[in-house]
């Protein structure tokens, strides 16, 4: 299956729960690519690169997150396949933006 990129922004309660490294860690352990970065403006902003049916499944996970997260709602926005440079678990938790 031809792997897809998403992004993602997270609202709620995500940032100083521990949310970001949540999320680098799953996508990690699932060999997703991608990184996760908190906004000023406290979201959470995420790019994930997977498999459609693994990445429909992460989607979902985020929805809970961390124990100590509260998320209100994703947007998830479809994004162009990634173009080369992209590598299965190459994870990365970039500054706040």
């Amino acid at each position: 299956m031809t792997p897809q990129a998403t992004r993602l922004i997270i609202h709620g309660r995500v940032q100083g729960v521990g949310y970001r490294a949540w999320l680098a860690d799953r996508a990690r352990r699932e060999g997703h690519a991608g990184w996760v970065r908190n906004r000023r403006e406290g979201t959470v902003e995420a790019l994930i690169h997977a498999a459609p049916d693994s990445l429909a499944a992460f989607v979902e996970a985020c929805r809970t997150g961390p124990p100590s997260a509260r998320v209100t709602n994703i947007e998830v926005i479809g994004e162009p396949p990634a173009q080369g440079g992209i590598i299965a678990g190459d994870f990365a938790v970039l500054p706040t933006l």
